[in-house]
């Protein structure tokens, strides 16, 4: 991963901009040797943002299951019918 300072950041913007596009490499930013803030590609971040999505999803699942909040398949399939129409 490349990592850069904020102030290597200011002045060269554009051309790590550019090199992210190309090498789709995350980029750490840090201020006083300490991580800030990373800087990803646009595709890569909305990406990430779809899989966390579905990873909350499969876990509310879970959480359903353990509390016991499950549905049979006859009135899953009820249920979904319902939006179907």
């Amino acid at each position: 991963m490349r990592v850069e300072l904020v102030t290597t950041l200011k002045r060269q913007a554009t051309k790590i901009l550019a090199d992210l596009h190309t090498s789709k490499e995350p980029v750490l930013i840090t201020e006083h040797g300490q991580p800030s803030a990373y800087l990803v590609d646009v595709d890569d971040y909305e990406f990430m943002q779809q899989r966390m999505a579905i990873l909350e999803a499969v876990a509310r699942g879970e959480q359903a299951i353990r509390k016991g909040n499950i549905f049979s398949n006859v009135e899953a399939k009820e249920k979904m019918n319902k939006w179907l129409k």
